[in-house]
């Protein structure tokens, strides 16, 4: 599974270990990425990880379909 932040349709965005089952995007040890608290947006948070203002809520696993997915970027950063 890769990890990835998922950015949804009415501006939910999580992140997490992604996998694909169908037309459905299936997020585990997924969090919601409520304040990114970084300075040059989400790409900052997939690799350089979380600032001390990032807040992030735990929601276990999220299923989605994939045509509410906006957008996906890849984590690369150990730190989340």
């Amino acid at each position: 599974m890769k990890k990835q932040i998922i950015i949804a349709q009415r501006g939910w965005v999580f992140l997490g270990k992604v996998e694909q089952s169908g037309s459905n995007v299936i997020i585990t040890d997924c969090f919601n990425v409520r304040r990114w608290g970084t300075t040059k947006g989400l790409g900052e948070l997939a690799t350089q990880g979380p600032t001390a203002n990032t807040v992030l809520d735990p929601t276990g696993r999220v299923t989605l379909h994939e045509l509410s997915i906006v957008a996906r970027i890849d984590i690369t950063t150990d730190k989340l």
